[in-house]
């Protein structure tokens, strides 16, 4: 409550207005705190302003509040207000009566759904994170991680963030990374951007930042350049709107999959040759096939490497499908993620499992329904050995069985499945019923691959890779209720959904799981802080969000290509797993 303590001296001090207020602490300390609160998401930023209290709580708190004797000739609480929360859209802004009153929930509903690090049960200065990684004492497990001592930027240790540069003009930035010091080092200059250079598209002329469409796709405006999604428009007759509909470049609607060199499948030659790969930059069959991993890290180094999937965003470097790890004389109990060995014992990392002389079966908590291989189709097209191969993929699970099975013409018969896996936006967490909870939100997100290079370039290049962004984003995703999941989708936008974690949701986890969606659409489509400095997300341009519209009479509707849900509703019965993942 830094700002809160702020105002408290008197004076709301403002980029082009000071506001004097009485004390704070005594005129309507609750609502100045829940102002506090709603100004902590606010973008320094051109594109429009978001998270904006509703003008009437804007007037009615500086009639109250307000210090009229300090006030300059001219000003009143509603010319104040009208510059600084013009609207009084609940939709376009926060009303702050919804969140001074007691809760509606009762004790036994509230614990549905829990903050572990509100209130901050961590010393001062210290990082509180979800523990979504999980112990490996089961009975000694919190909830929640104290992540060491740091400054007020709080970042854990060797993240990395993008601020702007000491001395250079707008649109100058520089790439650092957390030291154990607490504090930013290693700071390195990335290129400069034109933050105020319109594009023009089509004729018209584009502000900077602003998002728009030409014809179906998305797009936004970056330093002159219109950036936008690879979708296939169609023209509908008459004066309909257009709308999606097909296979890159009317690919034929055969499925023979390809591994590109970016780790992803594709449905065929053509569409991965439509999508910008070389024939040299492809291999038919499908990713994951056969073991990736070479012998050894180097000719005459000691240590191992292990199969590691990842579908790369960057492509200024080589996108490897495995990881080496050395073998040192002494692992970091603290550093890596739990690893399960082919017995069914779990590590605390891949280098322990290594000191241990054991083999790799899957990172994450080892489960019992994971000792026998079988096969699980992802919503990213990949077969997994297990459903616990897949969700240390962040991948939601579909049908049982390799996607082999899914062959054959599209739109005919098991084709349905594939065919929605590669067209659906409606993808789903959930399996085995046609029957999931309504109402999940989805993000649709467009991305900067230029800026992707960049921080790939300055990471000794190293590949910025879908599961780089997925586990930044769990961070901002306060609920332990919830997780992140998401691909790559076949226009090379990135799908993200936040979805319950619990077999069996309640409504109000649900509603837990949609609102931490929209915050961080909120978060990406007003550029805030909070969010976009930490690398890899402040490649995000903008965000789409979309509800899924699910049948929940039980059963799948009759439409035609409804059946093909079924292989989207992905993991209630693996949803235990998901818990601890």
């Amino acid at each position: 409550m830094s700002d809160f303590k702020l105002w408290s001296n008197g004076t709301i001090k403002m980029p082009y207005m000071n506001i004097p207020v009485l004390d704070i602490r005594k005129c309507l300390p609750d609502m100045w705190k829940a102002v506090a609160c709603s100004l902590q998401i606010k973008p320094c930023h051109i594109k429009s302003r978001g998270s904006l209290i509703c003008k009437s709580d804007c007037v009615d708190i500086l009639t109250q509040c307000g210090d009229r004797r300090r006030f300059h000739e001219g000003q009143t609480p509603e010319r104040i207000c009208e510059l600084l929360s013009p609207v009084d859209d609940p939709e376009r802004c926060i009303p702050l009566h919804r969140y001074l009153g007691p809760s509606v929930l009762d004790s036994d509903r509230a614990e549905e759904v829990v903050h572990p690090c509100n209130p901050n049960p961590c010393p001062s200065n210290h990082v509180c994170q979800v523990n979504r990684r999980g112990c490996l004492d089961a009975l000694r497990c919190q909830p929640y991680i104290c992540l060491g001592e740091a400054s007020d930027f709080l970042v854990q240790l060797d993240a990395r963030v993008q601020v702007p540069t000491r001395t250079g003009p707008a649109g100058c930035y520089e790439v650092c990374s957390c030291g154990p010091s607490g504090r930013l080092e290693n700071c390195v200059e990335m290129p400069c951007l034109d933050i105020h250079k319109p594009c023009v598209v089509g004729g018209q002329r584009r502000s900077p930042g602003s998002t728009f469409r030409v014809d179906c796709r998305l797009c936004s405006c970056l330093a002159g350049d219109s950036v936008c999604s690879r979708r296939r428009c169609l023209g509908s007759e008459g004066a309909q709107p257009q709308h999606l509909t097909g296979l890159p470049c009317d690919c034929p609607d055969r499925f023979v999959p390809v591994c590109a060199s970016n780790g992803r499948n594709y449905p065929s030659a053509c569409v991965a040759r439509c999508l910008g790969f070389q024939d040299h930059q492809f291999v038919f069959g499908t990713c994951g096939m056969g073991n990736p991993a070479p012998a050894s890290p180097a000719p005459g180094t000691r240590g191992q490497c292990v199969p590691r999937h990842r579908v790369c965003l960057s492509d200024s470097s080589a996108c490897p499908q495995y990881e080496c790890v050395g073998r040192p004389g002494v692992c970091d109990r603290n550093g890596g993620e739990l690893a399960c060995d082919t017995d069914g014992v779990v590590h605390l990392s891949v280098c322990h499992l290594q000191q241990a002389g054991k083999r790799l079966a899957y990172m994450g908590l080892c489960q019992e329904v994971c000792r026998k291989p079988q096969q699980v189709c992802g919503h990213n097209m990949e077969t997994y050995n297990t459903v616990c191969h897949a969700l240390a993929d962040r991948v939601a699970v579909g049908l049982r069985g390799p996607l082999s099975r899914c062959g054959g013409p599209l739109g005919r018969g098991p084709g349905l499945c594939m065919q929605h896996c590669l067209l659906s936006t409606a993808v789903l967490p959930w399996l085995p019923a046609c029957d999931p909870p309504r109402g999940l939100f989805m993000l649709q997100i467009l991305w900067n691959k230029e800026a992707m290079n960049t921080f790939s370039k300055l990471n000794k290049n190293r590949p910025e890779t879908v599961q780089d962004v997925l586990q930044v984003l769990r961070l901002h995703v306060s609920v332990p209720q919830c997780d992140v999941f998401g691909y790559l989708s076949i226009d090379h936008m990135l799908v993200v959904l936040v979805a319950p974690v619990e077999r069996q949701p309640t409504p109000l986890q649900m509603e837990a799981c949609s609102k931490e969606a929209e915050k961080i659409d909120s978060l990406i489509n007003h550029a805030s802080p909070t969010l976009v400095s930490h690398v890899p997300l402040s490649a995000f341009l903008t965000s789409e969000i979309r509800t899924t519209s699910v049948h929940s009479s039980g059963g799948c509707p009759p439409s035609p290509l409804r059946p093909g849900l079924c292989f989207l509703l992905g993991l209630l019965s693996a949803a235990p797993l998901l818990q601890q993942l």
